[in-house]
């Protein structure tokens, strides 16, 4: 897998939303771009444990806020927009995070393809892809007002198709189809909405975080939940030269 330089920058004043964003993943991914200077607003279903997380994240200077957001409601994403706009006047970066694994952890059993419920899959998919999708295009003007735009799609290696039909790659027995399935749908969206704006300041990218110690990674996973939040933030923050339309773990092209 090709090698991808990240040059980032210093981006001091520049404002972030981060989805599910009041622990694991997204909290992290919150740390690493405030101690870049940038504000991090939280986006948290959980008003009080979001506030929560932004205060431990200013306690460590952090520009830190919180917003009661859930991504699978319209009126939240109304909101959102709303508290952007009239706060800050733009939105330079977004980090889809908020995600949803209903089928138990990847790989702790055999595959249940043939059994995976509409109900499963719907509820997936919403959360996913279809809330996700629905909410950047909500916020897509705000980020065109920004000087220059960064959308990571945060999704996971188990979305990719190449790798899951290959039996010598490392996830070919791990078979989650409503997560795997939302998961290429989201990388999907990445290629599309990274090719309509390709002749922006915008830039479109997925991140795959790794497998990290988290609720849905479980306690065997490799990476320490520290290390979770450093893809999505090396891909919020790229120069004008970095990639657009690509799938990424720490700098390494993953193949769709």
């Amino acid at each position: 897998m090709k090698e991808t330089k990240m040059k980032n920058e210093k981006l001091n004043g520049k404002v972030a939303f981060i989805t599910g964003a009041n622990r694991g993943l997204g909290l992290e991914t919150a740390r690493e771009l405030g101690k870049q200077g940038i504000i991090v607003v939280l986006g948290s279903r959980d008003q009080r444990k979001g506030e929560a997380a932004a205060a431990k994240l200013r306690e460590q200077g952090i520009i830190a806020e919180s917003l009661g957001f859930d991504v699978t409601k319209a009126q939240d994403h109304q909101k959102a927009l709303d508290y952007f706009t009239k706060k800050h006047g733009r939105l330079d970066i977004l980090v889809n995070n908020a995600g949803v694994l209903k089928e138990g952890q990847a790989g702790s059993g055999p595959n249940q393809t043939s059994a995976v419920s509409q109900k499963v899959l719907r509820e997936t998919f919403e959360t996913n892809f279809f809330a996700t999708v629905a909410l950047t295009q909500k916020l897509l003007p705000l980020i065109r007002k920004a000087p220059v735009g960064r959308i990571v799609n945060v999704s996971s290696i188990l979305g990719s198709l190449a790798l899951h039909a290959d039996p010598n790659s490392p996830i070919y027995p791990f078979k989650t189809l409503a997560y795997d399935a939302s998961k290429a749908a989201l990388n999907a969206f990445t290629v599309h909405l990274a090719h309509e704006l390709r002749d922006t300041k915008i830039k479109v990218n997925s991140a795959h975080p790794g497998w990290v110690k988290t609720d849905m990674g479980g306690p065997n996973a490799p990476m320490e939940l520290s290390e979770g939040g450093k893809t999505s933030a090396q891909l919020a923050t790229l120069s004008d030269d970095g990639p657009n339309g690509g799938f990424f773990h720490l700098g390494q092209r993953l193949p769709w």
